[in-house]
């Protein structure tokens, strides 16, 4: 069941030109589950009325990075690049809240192996995730 809404000192809003293209808010709360949290709205759906699969991949990759990040850095703030990502798609995304949560299932000191489910407030499983992130020093994106 989708996490229930976060203290708001712990959600990360408008931080990236994606964040605010798409709406989603990156919370920061669980040290072991960076979450997302988007409100699906018409704007997000696809022609067959459902949550585009496009938007659920990125609501999922940000979820993992942050869930990378927190492991390293407790604001969630610590670069880390997506070297690859498969997203399944299992269930419809209807309007609503979502939430896409990743966990960390192995890696060693650069590489990260993050799970990732996408779920709505209803308990509906959307999309599954599975992906391997970078750590980037800081002094190597500049």
């Amino acid at each position: 069941m989708p996490s229930p809404a976060p203290d708001t000192d712990q959600l990360i809003h408008d931080e990236t030109g994606t964040q605010r293209l798409i709406g989603y808010v990156v919370d920061v709360s669980d040290r072991a589950h960076g979450r997302c949290h988007l409100q699906v709205t018409e704007q997000h759906l696809n022609r067959h009325g459902v949550l585009h699969g496009g938007i659920a991949t990125t609501v999922l990759d940000s979820a993992l990075g942050t869930t990378g990040s927190l492991s390293v850095d407790a604001s969630g703030r610590a670069p880390f690049l997506t070297i690859s990502l498969t997203t399944q798609f299992v269930g419809p995304g209807r309007p609503g809240r979502v939430t896409a949560t990743g966990t960390i299932t192995g890696g060693g000191r650069s590489l990260l192996y993050i799970t990732g489910v996408l779920e709505h407030e209803d308990g509906t499983l959307i999309a599954t995730a599975t992906g391997v992130f970078k750590r980037v020093p800081q002094e190597k994106l500049t």
